[in-house]
């Protein structure tokens, strides 16, 4: 049975919505804890667990950590808080996860309460990443680079659109403003 105490929110949007910066600000507002997979497997590689020494030569070889290896990193973090109040942000990143994901959160008794969508037009995007890149001296955040990043969201996330979209969990937020305005729709779609 679901415990009223839980909240779990799935953020999805495109590279350069503003997806991280949001997720923090609602996390800390909210009294939420924001689930980053990076930083849980450096987490484990640092204190040297038994599946931070699994994953270790994964990520030295600059391979992706498999899909069984990242339910076990969520299910330890999980399993370890009394209520499971959580933003998941870069996670999942397949169908195959998210499903993997629901049983967990079923297992816990903590549904999914809702999955925010920013959506902002490709040329903002671009736009907001290249100039990312002029601020921040990140030699990745070219337009080139931007565009492949878009394409790949597109093919990798839209199936996962899709599945939370036929659960009727999505919640599109226009992604388009100040970062106040934007703030406050995201609010209302998790409410």
């Amino acid at each position: 049975m679901p415990n009223p105490a839980h909240q779990v929110i799935i953020f999805l949007g495109p590279p350069g919505a503003g997806k991280g910066t949001q997720a923090e600000r609602l996390a800390a507002e909210q009294d939420l804890l924001k689930i980053s997979t990076g930083d849980i497997l450096r987490d484990h590689v640092a204190r040297q667990t038994e599946l931070g020494q699994r994953v270790k030569p994964i990520l030295d070889a600059g391979q992706l950590v498999p899909d069984d290896i990242l339910i076990a990193l969520i299910r330890d973090r999980l399993a370890s808080m009394e209520s499971v109040r959580v933003i998941f942000d870069g996670f999942p990143r397949t169908t195959a996860q998210a499903q993997e994901l629901d049983v967990l959160l079923e297992e816990l008794g903590a549904p999914i309460n809702a999955v925010p969508l920013l959506e902002v037009p490709d040329e903002e995007l671009i736009a907001r990443i290249v100039e990312r890149g002029k601020t921040s001296g990140r030699s990745d955040d070219t337009e080139a680079t931007a565009r492949e990043r878009q394409q790949v969201y597109r093919t990798q996330t839209q199936p996962l659109i899709d599945y939370y979209s036929a659960r009727g969990q999505v919640r599109a937020v226009n992604g388009v403003g100040s970062m106040p305005e934007v703030y406050g729709r995201i609010v209302e779609a998790v409410r």
